[in-house]
């Protein structure tokens, strides 16, 4: 596959920096995660994550892109897919707190295993509503097309975005996680953070329902 740099790479880049630091999907289930289990769940869940972009940055640029422009019915289905495992990850987490925040006061266990974590964490990437309309209807407007070859300029800025993404959403869930390990002799106190992350996941999936039929 031929290398092409398309000519307008650092416009792609501030843009790129500005919608991932955006609070979005990603930056808040990072956060949710990292409060609830720690930084090793938490940079499992950013794994995974970015590993569903960047799914999404390939199927785009083999040609999901114009059908998510051109059918509005199919692109609600996919936000509201993602929609509903945000709340289930939400409900769980609410529904277990209690359990999950004795086990954490003993970081050694209680946490799910790394590769459910990196499941979950792709779930969420691969159906994030913000990511979808990223790459289907903004990331084609910066490839070159006098150059050629738009599959692989395509590949090539989800990849870029995917590598940020993992550096950016990498950090708050190292950041929050020490600060959930410095509370973390306190049972109580982390059941409340364990709930008011879930309660953050339902939220967020409650709001992309709303967002997508006032705009439907």
């Amino acid at each position: 596959m031929t290398l092409i740099l398309p000519s307008r790479l650092w416009e792609f880049l501030v843009a790129t920096t500005l919608i991932i630091w955006a609070p979005g999907p990603s930056v808040l289930f990072t956060i949710a995660r990292a409060i609830s289990w720690g930084r090793t769940v938490a940079m499992a869940s950013v794994l995974g994550n970015v590993l569903g972009e960047f799914t999404i940055s390939i199927i785009v640029a083999v040609g999901l892109g114009p059908i998510l422009q051109r059918s509005h019915p199919f692109f609600i289905a996919v936000q509201w897919l993602g929609a509903g495992y945000l709340v289930h990850l939400g409900i769980d987490a609410l529904r277990h707190s209690k359990e999950h925040a004795e086990a954490m006061t003993d970081l050694s266990g209680g946490k799910p295993s790394f590769w459910k974590t990196v499941r979950q964490g792709y779930t969420v990437g691969v159906l994030n509503p913000k990511t979808l309309v990223f790459f289907a209807a903004i990331l084609p407007e910066f490839t070159d097309r006098s150059k050629g070859h738009l599959i692989s300029q395509l590949i090539l800025l989800g990849t870029i975005f995917c590598l940020i993404a993992l550096i950016s959403d990498g950090a708050w869930g190292i950041i929050t996680g020490t600060i959930r390990e410095w509370l973390s002799s306190d049972a109580v106190r982390l059941e409340r953070l364990r709930m008011g992350g879930g309660l953050v996941m339902v939220g967020l999936g409650v709001l992309t329902f709303i967002n997508s039929i006032l705009h439907s």
